[in-house]
């Protein structure tokens, strides 16, 4: 288990007392003694160094722990299907190892007339996957769920985002791939590296959802649950609960 926290939180520990920080930290991951406090921890079920980077932008903490899920899509379920349950199951995941904690899972797929492209894991892989979606549109569909491990309800939201990839030639693809070595991202595209420049437009709801974790979405899941970006933990909660 790592736990992220907030700058401002970090900053925090050069001015305070060890005993005073490491309670700050046991409250902030959710390890709490005090009953009172009803801040729930928040854990992002993936390893990906992309999702957790796009999650600190919201400045909560959180725990990431990897799950263990067959990512294999099921006999005549659609790409869509496969995502959105994916995401689910990564979340339900680890409820048992943390039974009290908003969970969240992410799971992304790219498709292009029916045809899902998924992590290439080789450079041969991706330059067959470019090559077949240069000039075309992919949908790169990202299922999100929150998890309340706690009550077992689990939200879940499906994000399409349209990309338009370039007319690339066989050189550009080539170059790109040797410089960029995205053979853990689905479709190849990297976009918050060198990958941006495959593309040659988007539509979508949220831009951050090609990078694996549409936060527009993830922040009214939270929500829902009592937990505000904007607010304090404490006084969020006692406004959605008043």
């Amino acid at each position: 288990m790592i736990l992220f926290l907030p700058p401002e939180v970090k900053a925090h520990a050069t001015s305070c007392r060890r005993f005073d920080f490491l309670k700050i930290c046991r409250q902030r991951a959710g390890i709490f003694t005090d009953p009172a406090m009803t801040q729930p921890l928040i854990v992002l079920a993936s390893s990906s160094p992309f999702r957790r980077e796009l999650l600190e932008r919201l400045k909560i903490s959180f725990v990431t722990a990897s799950p263990d899920v067959d990512e294999r899509a099921l006999p005549g379920e659609n790409p869509q299907e496969t995502a959105l349950r994916l995401s689910a199951a990564k979340a339900q995941a680890l409820a048992t190892q943390y039974p009290d904690a908003l969970i969240i899972g992410s799971d992304q797929l790219a498709c292009l007339d029916g045809k899902v492209f998924g992590k290439p894991g080789t450079h041969a892989n991706a330059v067959r996957q470019l090559q077949e979606m240069r000039g075309r549109t992919v949908n790169f569909f990202t299922g999100l769920c929150l998890y309340n491990a706690r009550t077992g309800q689990a939200q879940v939201r499906g994000i399409p985002t349209l990309v338009t990839f370039r007319d690339l030639d066989d050189e550009e693809i080539e170059n790109y791939l040797i410089r960029e070595q995205p053979y853990h991202c689905a479709g190849s595209a990297k976009s918050e590296g060198l990958g941006i420049a495959l593309i040659a437009r988007m539509e979508g709801e949220d831009p951050n959802a090609l990078i694996g974790l549409p936060l527009i979405a993830l922040c009214d899941l939270l929500r829902q649950e009592g937990v505000r970006i904007l607010c304090n933990s404490e006084e969020g909660r006692e406004k959605e609960e008043g």
